[in-house]
């Protein structure tokens, strides 16, 4: 089991390679080795598309939507991690148990719930820091188009490895622990704001994602493995949102122009209620 899983983490990771950095040029495609047809196929469909339509990719390219290989460094070393612990024979078994057993000993089996709403804090935080006048580097568009791509492969990932997987959960024994879904939402809502806004939001972002993590343990929800290895799916689905911006400009035609709020208070002497008049442009 836990051979199969690294060779699927190990495999989604250099597929993301793979694709990205033929599709910007970068990696010649004589130095790699040679693929199977299928996938040599793949590639001249994406080259002769982009030749037909005069280079759009590199046109709609910036460096913050530039796939270097760095970047899968940390998702691919917490998904390694995480698959550690798959499987009662694991070398990291041990760990997550005790961990586990830790945390029921300090909640006494009371549950919170606010881990529920808290996985969602860091993308609506993405989505309108901008508005608090905290400088953003995409517009409103582009960055609702970069959290739609994040957020289809945070289900593709979590919810395709829970049943290819099958963990049993603690407790329960329900068997799709591995990875932790909550985790993967709030991570990849964390990774959004520290690429989009830089580490002093990121790590207010990060604080509450790793706040979603350990709460998930502490409800005796998932193993510390499944929490880890959803951190790593949650930063790497953020990666291949802002690798995507470029077709999703080019397939939406999304304008690269900031977008305006104005926003005027409003007080009712009547009834003594206070509003916000809102007008947003992008």
């Amino acid at each position: 089991m836990v051979r199969r899983l690294l060779l699927i983490s190990l495999f989604v990771v250099l597929a993301v390679a793979s694709a990205f950095g033929s599709v910007r040029t970068e990696i010649s495609r004589d130095s790699l080795v040679v693929p199977p047809p299928q996938i040599a196929d793949i590639l001249d469909d994406v080259e002769a598309s982009v030749m037909k339509n005069d280079g759009w990719w590199e046109a709609n390219q910036t460096y913050s939507t530039r796939f270097r290989p760095t970047q899968l460094i940390a998702p691919a070393a917490l998904i390694t991690v995480g698959a550690l612990g798959v499987g009662e024979n694991a070398p990291l078994r041990g760990v997550s148990v005790a961990v586990n057993d830790q945390f029921y000993e300090w909640s006494g089996g009371r549950k919170y719930h606010f881990d529920d709403y808290v996985q969602y804090l860091p993308v609506a935080l993405y989505l309108t820091f901008d508005f608090m006048g905290v400088r953003a580097k995409h517009s409103f568009g582009e960055r609702v188009a970069v959290a739609t791509v994040t957020y289809l492969s945070v289900a593709a990932f979590s919810q395709s490895v829970k049943y290819a997987v099958r963990e049993p959960r603690p407790f329960s024994g329900r068997r799709n622990s591995f990875p932790s879904g909550h985790t993967t939402t709030a991570f990849a809502g964390a990774e959004l704001v520290r690429s989009e806004y830089g580490w002093g939001a990121g790590l207010a972002a990060y604080a509450m994602a790793t706040t979603v993590g350990v709460m998930r343990m502490y409800n005796g929800r998932h193993w510390l493995n499944d929490v880890i290895a959803g951190a790593g799916f949650g930063i790497l689905s953020a990666r291949i949102g802002y690798w995507m911006l470029p077709l999703s400009r080019h397939i939406f035609k999304i304008p690269r122009s900031g977008q305006a709020l104005v926003a005027t208070p409003i007080y009712d002497t009547n009834t003594r209620a206070l509003g916000l008049s809102c007008a947003v442009q992008f």
